[in-house]
């Protein structure tokens, strides 16, 4: 185990060390503590695996995996790593599959990833073969335990991990619910490469001070504001939280953004198809953004109509792999369905809202070269890691670093 060469100068999480970002030692132990350890990692959908023999490849952490449904209707998951050479078993994102044969030397696997054919294991013609002694069941790669929730599915290496509702906790459960009440579809997905440290993205979701300042689009049309009504919800981990906010006319009349100069209030710009914002109301709540995530690289996401999940993947210290899936409900109208699908311009690398998301985490990846001795301050909102009214805050961001400190043992 790699002796941690980043110190934390004091318990608070006020100050998190840059070099946590730029430490190139720190993501494998990362791995090892983290993604690895005693957490539930995001995997993918449920409806992404409808019937026996559906699976998808995908990651926990940097390791790759497989899950798949079997001929019981349970979902297993399994390192996707031949247990021969270490070649992928399934070198496809997707399909239907009655057993897995590494393309290298055409071992087989079967759905639940025991090892069950070595070929020419007793040899050719008497010569050659694996030793008597050999055992498949000895052989294999690491399974995972699986568990779902709300048609999400989750995957641990550990065993002492807590079940999925205890790991996720009470609120964060519901507000999941609220968004996973009913069966849902895939409508889209793509890969976007970011070029920062893995947590300054998962950071960024935590951040509801940043929304309404960085992103112009969301202020300029009223979509996020600190002073609409909403609030912060972080779990008792810290890991886990959710910001949400709803529109009201009282708060697009203030004027704390333009008393302020600040960029993102601009009333300059106009919509020329302002139907991209015209959408339906599909929860009695009110909410018209909900963002929440589990740690450690997970997101659920309602804005207007848009729904989403992304899973954020660690790929180096300096680059990350953020995987999006857009989603509506199976019993959407062709109206619902065409709002969500227009609605999903507003997110993703060339998103109105976030493209910035995927710049900014650059911008401090190259800020902080040469400054891994110095700290950032994360004191707005006080020094707690809880919940809060307000969404002028950083509580969700200390409450990452209040996780992170506890799998990593700092």
């Amino acid at each position: 185990m790699h002796e941690q060469t980043i110190h934390w100068k004091s318990p608070a999480l006020t100050r998190i060390p840059f070099g946590l970002y730029t430490d190139r030692d720190l993501p494998a132990e990362e791995q090892t503590r983290i993604f690895r350890g005693n957490v539930w990692n995001f995997l993918c959908l449920e409806a992404e695996l409808p019937e026996t023999g559906s699976y998808r490849t995908t990651f926990a952490g940097e390791t790759p995996v497989v899950v798949v449904r079997d001929g019981d209707d349970e979902l297993y998951a399994f390192e996707n790593r031949c247990a021969h050479r270490g070649a992928l078993i399934a070198l496809e994102k997707s399909g239907k599959a009655e057993n897995f044969q590494c393309v290298y030397h055409a071992w087989s696997y079967n759905r639940q990833g025991d090892l069950t054919g070595v070929a020419f294991e007793k040899g050719v013609k008497g010569q050659g073969g694996m030793p008597p002694d050999f055992c498949k069941e000895d052989h294999g790669p690491r399974k995972l335990r699986v568990a779902t929730f709300s048609g999400l599915v989750f995957g641990s290496f550990s065993e002492d991990v807590p079940s999925i509702e205890d790991y996720l906790g009470d609120e964060i459960c519901q507000r999941i619910e609220r968004v996973m009440h009913k069966p849902v579809e895939v409508i889209g997905r793509f890969t976007q490469s970011l070029p920062n440290n893995w947590k300054l993205y998962m950071e960024n979701v935590k951040d509801s001070y940043h929304a309404s300042l960085l992103h112009m689009f969301f202020t300029t049309f009223q979509l996020n504001r600190l002073s609409q009504k909403g609030g912060v919800i972080v779990d008792a981990s810290g890991g886990h939280h959710v910001s949400f906010s709803m529109i009201d006319t009282t708060a697009e009349k203030d004027s704390s953004y333009k008393e302020q100069a600040l960029r993102s209030d601009n009333d300059r710009y106009r919509l020329k198809d302002s139907s991209l914002l015209a959408g339906f109301t599909e929860y009695d709540d009110g909410v018209t953004l909900q963002i929440l995530s589990v740690f450690p690289g997970f997101v659920l996401q309602q804005i207007q109509n848009c729904l989403a999940v992304r899973q954020i993947l660690p790929k180096d210290v300096d680059r990350t792999e953020l995987n999006w899936t857009y989603f509506g409900y199976q019993d959407d109208t062709p109206e619902q369905r065409k709002v969500r699908l227009k609605q999903s311009n507003l997110v993703g690398p060339a998103g109105f809202i976030s493209m910035e998301d995927g710049a900014v985490g650059g911008f401090v990846q190259r800020g902080i070269a040469g400054a891994s001795d110095k700290e950032a301050v994360v004191e707005m909102g006080g020094d707690h890691a809880g919940s809060s009214e307000g969404r002028a805050t950083e509580t969700s961001v200390r409450g990452f670093w209040k996780a992170y400190r506890h799998h990593m043992g700092a």
